[in-house]
């Protein structure tokens, strides 16, 4: 399914979102503690991006100067235990086929003291706009996809798979229950989006 909607991709999230797509991953880029201002690297930094659809890795490009990429499964990731200070996950760990596990696989690779940022779609929390967002969800976005994506039928997934997610509290518990301690979360859009991190245990 990804794979087919990576030709637009980029685009269909930007005009989904109102343009609040930037936005929170610009925020979730900087709770990682690696990035500064607008997301710029910081020294010294090495980034690896991995995603299991290879038609998305593809279009990440690979700048030689910039992160590396490759295609990997989140549940068993090619890295060593206890190799890297953060893991960061946006919009994707609610597409994975066991998350708890993926929670695991990623408290594996990270250090002691080691951050998870988790950048995914949560539960409004003003009454009038989850109203709002829930028909937005079920009705305008999957008339619009329609018209703007390569795969329409992949947006009528995204509003299942958002509605049967945690809200903030439940994910911050499944977070705890990998192994991870101090975890915070933040709103973004009023709860639409969710910040999640914490650290290894």
């Amino acid at each position: 399914m990804f794979d087919r909607v990576a030709p637009r991709y980029d685009l269909a999230n930007t005009v989904f979102s109102l343009g609040q797509d930037r936005l929170w991953r610009r925020a979730a880029a900087r709770a990682t503690g690696l990035a500064d201002g607008e997301a710029a690297l910081a020294p010294g930094a090495r980034v690896l991006g991995l995603d299991f659809s290879w038609e998305m890795v593809r279009r990440a490009g690979d700048d030689a100067a910039g992160p590396r990429f490759g295609v990997a499964d989140a549940l068993r990731l090619p890295l060593a235990d206890a190799s890297v200070d953060v893991v960061t996950i946006a919009f994707g760990l609610r597409n994975l086929p066991e998350p708890a596990r993926g929670l695991l696989e990623f408290r594996r690779v990270l250090r002691t003291g080691g951050r998870l940022v988790v950048c995914e779609f949560s539960h409004p929390t003003v009454p009038v706009l989850r109203q709002v967002y829930r028909r937005y969800l079920t009705q305008l976005m999957p008339l619009a996809a329609r018209r703007l994506s390569s795969d329409p039928e992949a947006y009528e997934y995204l509003a299942r798979s958002i509605g049967a997610w945690p809200d903030q509290d439940g994910l911050a518990r499944w977070l705890a229950d990998a192994g991870f301690d101090r975890v915070r979360w933040r709103n973004l859009s009023g709860g639409i989006v969710a910040l999640h991190w914490g650290a290894a245990a």
